[in-house]
């Protein structure tokens, strides 16, 4: 299947509060690979550590945050080993990130020109006329109408959904390899949010640029990933390809996200999980999530599991997946 793009190893991203007394395991040793034109979507409760592993993956962690443990390969080249100036020649140019709010990218004093036109500048050495042609092509290519006149205007100037898109062409104009999306159609209407995503799988379809989607949203998951992760506590607790994880789920965390889901035509309420998702600087023992399951053993509350292998590229953090443990609990159930 060829060498992957990304491959992320055991990282581990940690926050210190309270001058160090306190440890947030924000992301706690977790795993994945990623290919050219391929799409991972990245799943699970607020505070699970998504978007902490977004930004260990691009540099962009807040001060009180470090990567503590792993590695991120890109292309070959681990990035925890990167300066502060290495990684601004990688940011835009090897992995570029869209923002959940276009505003918080967006700089309103600069116009659309600008903004979009600086990652060629500095990636690229594009200059005068051939920087321009490629802001009209970035423009275009994310269906800005008139684009000449457009990038003149400033972020104010433009919708909520001309900003977004805007936003992505901004990413694109360092010709990335990777681009990390982290919730970009949270702001958007139902209509806009559709016509975003068929925007980005027509540009990963021209470009073959790989894609990480973070978002809460199963069925934007269904529609736009190849393959899936589900966080929670800070670890990936079950990880596979979209349509076995979709069927055949093997963690009660990923059962409970897929049962709240709501479906179309039925009249039943929709499930919620109960309970809170732990204090990560405080986990209980055992898994992370057996306070709030409904299939917890014993054996749940004393040891957390290990990785089982479910299939090919499939895997889970659950004693549920481990053969005789599985066997047992149906039997104790029957």
């Amino acid at each position: 299947m060829g060498t992957p793009l990304l491959e992320v190893r055991d990282l581990q991203t940690h926050f210190s509060t309270f001058g160090g007394t306190r440890v947030v395991k924000a992301v706690d040793g977790i795993s994945f690979t990623l290919r050219e034109g391929e799409t991972l979507g990245l799943i699970g409760e607020s505070g699970c550590g998504k978007t902490t592993t977004c930004l260990s993956i691009v540099g962009l962690l807040p001060s009180a945050a470090e990567i503590v443990g792993g590695e991120i390969l890109l292309g070959g080249e681990d990035l925890t080993k990167k300066s502060p100036r290495q990684m601004r020649r990688i940011r835009g140019r090897m992995v570029a990130m869209i923002l959940q709010d276009p505003m918080a990218s967006l700089n309103p004093l600069f116009n659309i020109y600008t903004q979009v036109s600086e990652p060629a500048y500095y990636h690229l050495g594009m200059r005068r006329r051939s920087l321009r042609r490629r802001v009209e092509e970035l423009l275009r290519a994310v269906r800005i109408p008139s684009p000449a006149m457009r990038m003149r205007n400033y972020p104010h100037q433009m919708s909520g959904g001309m900003r977004q898109r805007i936003v992505g062409a901004i990413a694109l104009a360092g010709g990335p390899k990777l681009i990390i999306a982290d919730e970009p159609t949270t702001n958007l209407d139902v209509t806009i949010q559709a016509q975003y995503l068929d925007l980005l799988k027509d540009i990963q379809q021209e470009t073959g640029v790989a894609i990480i989607f973070v978002t809460h949203n199963l069925g934007i998951v269904a529609k736009m990933c190849d393959r899936m992760a589900v966080m929670y506590a800070g670890k990936i607790v079950e990880g596979g390809t979209v349509r076995d994880l979709f069927a055949r789920p093997k963690h009660p965390y990923t059962k409970a996200l897929l049962g709240s889901m709501a479906k179309l035509g039925s009249k039943e309420p929709l499930f919620a999980i109960p309970g809170q998702p732990p204090d990560l600087a405080n986990l209980p023992p055992g898994c992370a999530f057996h306070p709030r399951c409904g299939e917890a053993m014993p054996r749940c509350a004393e040891q957390a599991p290990a990785n089982v292998q479910c299939g090919q590229d499939w895997t889970a953090r659950c004693w549920l997946a481990h053969p005789m443990e599985g066997l047992r609990h149906d039997r104790a159930r029957a």
